[in-house]
């Protein structure tokens, strides 16, 4: 079935929309790095927590908040971004948007019991290997994995 040109989601064109995002990570014993993804709040697919910009925040910070707000964790946020990457963000109103997002990422030293977002999303660690198979944008998988891989 084809989806008529009249019925299919409109995409807003110009510059990519900012945003900024975090990448929850952690050491367990024997020095294995896992990576925390959350669920979205409609399509529940695997994604890092991630938001747009916030007045009187530097990147970093903002990317850290929406850890906080989304993932209910915190922890120390690296002010270089591990690199960027483009999604299609949908829109209330059925338009996409693109957007294009820094990634941070965060050391996790406090998990939260309670979270703002608790009720909306599910949270989960996962190896490095895993979560980069878990999310849909290639460039994000692709961070991922470079993350995994650094020293």
């Amino acid at each position: 079935m084809t989806t008529h040109p009249a019925h299919a989601p409109k995409v807003e064109h110009g510059q990519p929309a900012a945003q900024y995002a975090a990448l929850p990570w952690r050491i367990l014993e024997g020095g294995v790095v896992e990576v925390m993804l959350v669920t979205s709040r409609e399509t529940k697919r695997w994604v890092v927590p991630k938001g747009w910009p916030m007045e009187d925040h530097e990147p970093w910070d903002a990317a850290a908040r929406e850890a906080l707000e989304e993932a209910g964790v915190e922890g120390e946020v690296e002010a270089w971004p591990l690199g960027c990457y483009r999604y299609d963000k949908r829109l209330k109103r059925g338009n996409t948007r693109l957007c294009e997002v820094q990634l941070y990422a965060l050391r996790v030293e406090r998990e939260r019991k309670k979270w703002p977002e608790k009720s909306q999303r599910t949270r989960q660690w996962f190896s490095v290997e895993a979560a980069a198979d878990a999310v849909h944008e290639p460039e994000l998988a692709a961070l991922i994995r470079a993350f995994g891989a650094r020293d």
